[in-house]
């Protein structure tokens, strides 16, 4: 299991960022929680098998139709053992 903290810049507010990522971790089985930051971006933790956090990972780099990625930074760190994904 791996458990990442991560940040995406670009235009990722108003466009539903945060529901089609949790549309997306929950069909990929990624655990852990997505919301909103007051500058603009959207921050993440993503738990899960290595694979499926990649391929969350991949998906966060573009995002639903309506968002515009500029750049996402991530840090590996410890496990929760969560076992749902929420929207805060």
């Amino acid at each position: 299991m791996i458990r990442k903290h991560v940040i995406v810049h670009g235009t990722v507010q108003g466009v539903g960022f945060r529901y089609w990522t949790r549309a997306e971790a929950k069909r990929l089985g990624v655990s852990g929680w997505v919301r909103n930051r007051l500058d603009g971006t959207v921050e993440a933790e993503l738990e899960g098998k290595d694979a499926d956090v990649d391929a969350l990972m991949d998906w966060l780099r573009h995002g639903p139709d309506y968002a515009a990625v500029s750049g996402v930074d991530a840090q590996n760190i410890d496990p929760q053992g969560e076992t749902e994904f929420v929207v805060l």
